[in-house]
């Protein structure tokens, strides 16, 4: 039994901050040169990407709770 409800939007939008961080970790680590600005495209990419699986999981799970009858 689930604790709680899946909720995929957060797990995309929590995987692409972690990709910013390892971004700057390594960055500042001296590992790779990233520019500033790079964390920009990273976080709205990822931030549109959790919107959009959002939308679709909530519209899938309105559909589902619609044709099951369950509330």
């Amino acid at each position: 039994m689930l604790r709680h409800e899946f909720r995929p939007g957060r797990l995309v939008a929590g995987t692409f901050f972690v990709v910013a961080g390892v971004t700057f970790a390594g960055d500042a680590g001296g590992l790779w040169d990233t520019p500033w600005f790079a964390m920009i495209p990273i976080v709205v990419v990822g931030l549109v990407l959790a919107a959009v699986t959002a939308l679709l999981a909530g519209g899938i799970r309105r559909r589902r709770r619609g044709r099951d009858g369950a509330c």
